[in-house]
């Protein structure tokens, strides 16, 4: 339930953002999609210096602690503009642009990360088909394999599907697939960009630790809308089972 009310927040915001787009020139549009490092590091002084002025506190909007741990600090720009950045930059939703900035690491660290507001609507268009399925299946999402107990693949033919869907990637670009979560919600497979990142970089990762701040410590992006991920024997990504 607490995803389904981030859904229909993520919504409505993608809807503002396409009616505001509307009043930009393409070429604005398409500076909107693009994660400018300096915007980044922008945001990031600002928040600092809110950080400092306010005696260790966070320009947050409120979350329910329940919200996932990517998705659960999202900046509030409000709290920011006009005293600590002019205007929250146009990348962000809040200015017609495509991202979500929030933070991650809010008790030791904070740093400004983003989240791709386009895959948070195609999760949210593939749960609404999941749900209509369910409501005329006796509640049973369409599952054509058990990956394990957290991670089924879905029966993409039997929600309308001509093939199955990918997003693509805003860490490297890759189209990924996605995968159902036992509770019965899409979720974004990040296994192909896991991989590439254990091969890339250095890390201590062993079966049973959670293996996606690999992507937290070197993208802009944090691997919102995901399941947990450890790595097997072999030191590749697979879906991690709880306990």
């Amino acid at each position: 339930m607490k995803l389904n009310r981030f859904f229909l927040v993520v919504g409505l915001m993608v809807v503002s953002s396409v009616l505001s787009g509307c009043l930009y020139p393409q070429d604005r549009l398409k500076e909107n999609q693009v994660p400018y490092l300096d915007q980044l590091e922008a945001v990031q002084s600002s928040v600092d210096q809110y950080r400092e002025a306010s005696g260790g506190l966070l320009p947050i909007k409120d979350r329910d602690m329940e919200t996932p741990i990517y998705q659960k600090y999202p900046i509030d720009f409000n709290k920011l503009s006009p005293r600590y950045i002019q205007e929250p930059p146009g990348t962000a939703f809040e200015s017609g642009g495509v991202y979500l900035y929030v933070l991650v690491d809010v008790e030791e660290d904070p740093k400004v990360k983003l989240i791709d507001l386009r895959v948070a609507e195609q999760i949210r268009d593939i749960n609404i088909r999941i749900d209509m399925y369910k409501r005329s299946n006796n509640g049973y999402a369409p599952i054509k394999e058990v990956i394990n107990d957290q991670a089924f693949k879905l029966d993409w033919e039997k929600l309308g599907y001509e093939s199955e869907p990918f997003a693509e990637s805003p860490i490297s670009g890759k189209n990924l697939p996605f995968v159902l979560n036992s509770e019965g919600q899409a979720q974004l497979d990040y296994s192909i960009d896991l991989y590439d990142f254990l091969q890339e970089h250095e890390h201590n990762y062993k079966p049973g630790d959670d293996i996606r701040d690999i992507i937290v410590e070197h993208s802009v992006f944090v691997p919102a809308f995901s399941l947990a991920y450890t790595v097997d024997e072999n030191n590749e990504p697979v879906f991690l089972n709880k306990e």
